[in-house]
């Protein structure tokens, strides 16, 4: 079964094998060798600065990664700005809520770009705002949220930047030089091509700095204080551990993150051109999407549960539409395993449906 879902991914075979190894505990070396390599590899995806920039493990999904960052980097004393143009945005303001954070928000209906005239508005208007958060890859939609523009605003005004990069860390760029970037929250089992169970924040050390404890388990500057130390305060999925280092090894030897960005770019595309040409719109132009995943409208005739079911039975797995945008639309993401030979195989299997 190939996961054309938006992760967890079909694994290649060589992450696949690196869950049998040794069984450890979490309190010897071995582990926190492993620990490490993790956290180096994590760091150098983008070529980052260790003495600037650390990546704090977790064991949990890509929400147990935002829930830190956010819970963690807004101080007590500070006020976040949330910028909401899809499912995972209005995540974002529920985390906020549920921790008592100041909070204001940027509503924005689910398949429209980021304002930043509203945006900057809404700083302007109250200056005891200090971080404003945003999605980078809202994969509601599949849109790819513009992080350069939002970054020279917050720049200008002394405002940190908090982002999911949940499903664009490994494959978009990110510009970590941009100085109002505090932190990127991200998971290894999407474009890192690891299991679900491992997740990670990639943060200035200066951020922790001033970081809060409002929560326990996820308690960023804990962790961080402790990785650091080559320690870790619970016990954590270490297979999943082990996938992260062999995938991020893997990546590695294929090429980094923009010969990643280049292979989901050739398939995503040809995934595109072979959908339009059976009558399948994207709902995004190309300009606007990331490479990742996109999002379709249904087939003439035929509705998500049918496509869903017909396709599964072909050996594949998509993603429907959120909220109401399920009797619209549905996604695919070429994540994970997945090669063009496939995708042929993909769209053949929508012909026999058609017909």
């Amino acid at each position: 079964m190939l996961l054309l879902n938006p992760g967890p991914v079909t694994l290649t075979e060589r992450v696949r094998r690196s869950l049998l190894q040794e069984d450890l505990c979490h309190r010897e070396s071995e582990f926190f060798d492993v620990q490490e390599e993790a956290r180096t590899r994590l760091v150098g995806v983008y070529e980052l600065d260790p003495a600037q920039w650390q990546a704090v493990l977790m064991t949990g999904s890509g929400t147990a990664a935002v829930e830190s960052m956010i819970a963690s980097l807004v101080p007590a004393d500070g006020k976040l700005l949330v910028v909401e143009n899809g499912v995972y945005g209005e995540r974002i303001t529920a985390i906020a809520t549920q921790y008592g954070i100041a909070h204001a928000v940027v509503k924005h209906e689910w398949m429209d770009a980021p304002d930043l005239a509203r945006i900057t508005a809404a700083l302007d208007a109250d200056k005891s705002f200090t971080h404003v958060a945003i999605i980078h890859h809202e994969t509601t939609t599949g849109r790819l949220n513009d992080l350069r523009a939002l970054g020279e605003a917050c720049r200008a005004r002394g405002v940190q930047m908090l982002v999911d990069g949940v499903s664009s860390f490994g494959s978009e760029a990110i510009d970590f030089d941009d100085t109002s970037i505090a932190a990127v929250a991200a998971t290894a089992n999407k474009c890192l091509h690891g299991v679900p169970g491992a997740a990670f924040v990639v943060t200035r050390r200066a951020a922790l700095a001033t970081a809060a404890s409002r929560t326990y388990y996820l308690d960023l500057k804990r962790l961080a204080t402790l990785q650091d130390q080559r320690n870790t305060p619970f016990t954590p999925s270490v297979h999943a551990y082990y996938a992260l280092v062999e995938a991020l090894r893997e990546l590695a030897d294929e090429g980094g993150w923009k010969a990643r960005h280049a292979r989901y770019a050739a398939l995503s595309e040809q995934v595109r051109a072979g959908l339009a040409a059976r009558g399948m719109a994207s709902v995004l132009p190309r300009e606007e999407s990331s490479v990742v995943l996109r999002a379709f409208r249904l087939p003439a005739g035929i509705d998500y549960p049918k496509l869903h079911d017909a396709l599964k039975a072909r050996g594949f797995v998509i993603y429907a539409g959120q909220g109401g945008l399920s009797k619209e639309l549905f996604r695919i993401s070429t994540m994970g395993d997945i090669h063009a030979d496939d995708v042929e195989r993909l769209l053949a299997s929508f012909d026999e449906i058609a017909n």
